[in-house]
């Protein structure tokens, strides 16, 4: 779905920046990312880490979309903003891999080993570092 296609269904909104509303969601991301690394990485909770994490990467690309002035109601939209209106295609991908990969947990039961977990949550927090380092610091 492309920025346009999003606006059209109203899955996109023009807002006011909201700095107050930026810094919880950084801070809801923090929390998410600690709860992650307290929990111990093994077969039942593999999925549970990446769901932490993924939700934690969703709440600062909210962040990062409300800086600029939009709030967004679907997961698809993000990509298209990081994309149309960040310019930055790399991002969008990596972002929508993950996105898939969680949605494959999510939704489909998806079984996930260790080992994946350790590759996956590497990449979110990669790409919290990068959101946070480019879009996010004041």
């Amino acid at each position: 779905m492309n920025w346009e296609e999003c606006n059209r269904k109203k899955i996109v909104k023009k807002i006011l920046p909201d700095k107050n509303l930026i810094n919880s969601l950084i801070e809801a991301s923090n929390n998410k990312i600690e709860s992650a690394k307290r929990l111990k990485l093994d077969k039942i909770t593999a999925s549970s880490i990446i769901s932490l994490s993924y939700d934690a990467l969703r709440e600062l690309l909210e962040a990062t979309a409300i800086k600029k002035g939009f709030k967004l109601y679907n997961h698809e939209c993000y990509c298209s903003f990081l994309k149309e209106i960040l310019k930055n295609e790399k991002l969008s991908l990596d972002f929508d891999r993950v996105r898939k990969f969680r949605n494959s947990i999510n939704y489909y039961a998806k079984s996930i080993s260790p080992e994946e977990t350790k590759e996956i949550v590497k990449d979110i927090k990669n790409l919290i570092k990068y959101l946070i380092n480019k879009y996010l610091k004041e």
